[in-house]
């Protein structure tokens, strides 16, 4: 094993004489990028005594108790890395078998084909990280950095920076307005376009019961003359029901399916610019001290969870809230409904918690988004919002006083 007593700093490589190279003799110093060729000797490699500015090192068999190893550009074939009290500014660090007993770790631009990772104080500054053989972490956490890496949460940085660059206003405040902005002119004309979907599929209701009793009434014909048995009866009535609805899901262009875009664009959505906020909340985010001194109230630092739970405790009260406005919608739920509605119930309890141990900068994201969706609800009750829409079923005149009612005889009474 290589060992090294002095240190590695600013692309230069101090070590001291185990077998000297030709160099030391033939010229008082050695040219740039010298490499020691001397043969090793006991079985251990070659080290040069002299000082040499190093950008890559590589194919060394074991490197060991360095103060710090810091300023390389390239680190690879090393057999073991081990007893480095800080390793930082590496460009690429890979094809280590085994990296341990490290410090800190930091600012390392790429880490990848470590057989195994053990022993690290501090990782930190890491671009990627990738190949670990044995990190137990690594399994788990390999897919949440490909998602915190991706396109979309990278593309809802971007937006976040430009908002809070371009008003000047705080990164609170920014945040507020980013989520205002991207569910009044995304989420709300899908929520509008999925009551339009609902309302058709409402409207068409009556006729599919027109429908079915006169099919029922044929297939009861046609199985007297063939001689149908009670399953041959039920299949082909099933059958048929299937495909006159769907004639009517395709007149009326009012497929169920559509009703659902709503949830797949605002889910893709609400993990994107949580994951952009908690990118930017780490300590190596260039952003890290303005969003630390962004907040305001009782969480004035961003990059830190809410120790008071206020936000998590509000984001829940909103969410169940929210929930249960729903459930007076439904005048006779069926017991998927209300299966349905005691887990998204449970998953609003549930995420008061973990609000509370995530940076205060996507606690009030979640919030504020939950806020503003309750209020585009609400919004969208409106008897001149249905007018506008053309909403096909029959929807009450006053539907905020009723709804009022609904709460206070269900929970007041």
């Amino acid at each position: 094993m290589l060992s090294v007593a002095g240190s590695l700093r600013t692309s230069v490589l101090q070590l001291p004489v185990r077998g000297v190279c030709s160099a030391t003799f033939n010229r008082k110093s050695s040219a740039p990028g010298h490499t020691c060729t001397a043969p090793p000797s006991a079985g251990c490699p070659a080290v040069c005594c002299h000082m040499l500015p190093v950008r890559t090192l590589s194919a060394v068999r074991g490197l060991s108790n360095v103060g710090t190893l810091s300023g390389a550009g390239t680190l690879s074939g090393v057999g073991t890395l081990s007893g480095v009290g800080t390793l930082s500014g590496v460009g690429t660090l890979s094809g280590v078998r085994r990296l341990s007993g490290v410090g800190r770790l930091s600012g390392v631009g790429r880490l990848s084909g470590v057989g195994r990772l053990s022993g690290v104080g501090t990782l930190s500054g890491v671009r990627r990280l990738s190949g670990g053989g044995h990190d137990d972490s690594a399994g788990a956490a390999g897919w949440y950095s490909s998602l915190s890496d991706s396109a979309p949460v990278h593309l809802s940085e971007h937006f976040l920076v430009s908002v809070q660059q371009m008003s000047g206003l705080p990164w609170w405040l920014s945040i507020v307005v980013a989520t205002l902005s991207v569910r009044t002119l995304i989420t709300l004309p899908l929520a509008a376009y999925q009551m339009v979907i609902i309302s058709k599929v409402e409207a068409l209701q009556a006729e599919i019961s027109e429908l079915a009793k006169r099919l029922r009434y044929e297939v009861s014909v046609r199985a007297r003359e063939r001689g149908w048995t009670e399953k041959e009866c039920r299949f082909q009535f099933k059958k048929n029901l299937r495909r006159i609805v769907s004639q009517l899901y395709v007149r009326d262009n009012c497929h169920p399916f559509k009703a659902s875009v709503l949830v797949w664009v605002q889910l893709p959505l609400w993990i994107s610019f949580s994951l952009a906020l908690r990118n930017l909340s780490l300590d190596q985010s260039a952003l890290h001290s303005d969003l630390a001194a962004g907040g305001a109230l009782w969480f004035s630092d961003l990059t830190s969870p809410d120790s008071t739970w206020i936000l998590p405790v509000c984001l829940g009260l909103i969410n169940l809230l929210i929930v249960e406005v729903f459930s007076l919608q439904r005048v006779n739920p069926s017991r998927l409904q209300k299966t349905v509605t005691n887990f998204i119930r449970a998953f609003s309890v549930l995420m008061i918690p973990i609000a509370a141990t995530v940076p205060s900068s996507m606690a009030l994201y979640w919030f504020t988004s939950s806020l503003v969706g309750f209020s585009h609800n609400l919004f969208l009750r409106s008897p001149t919002i249905h007018k506008i829409l053309k909403l096909r079923s029959h929807r009450s005149d006053s539907p905020y006083r009723d709804l009022l009612s609904a709460f206070i005889t269900k929970y007041c009474r």
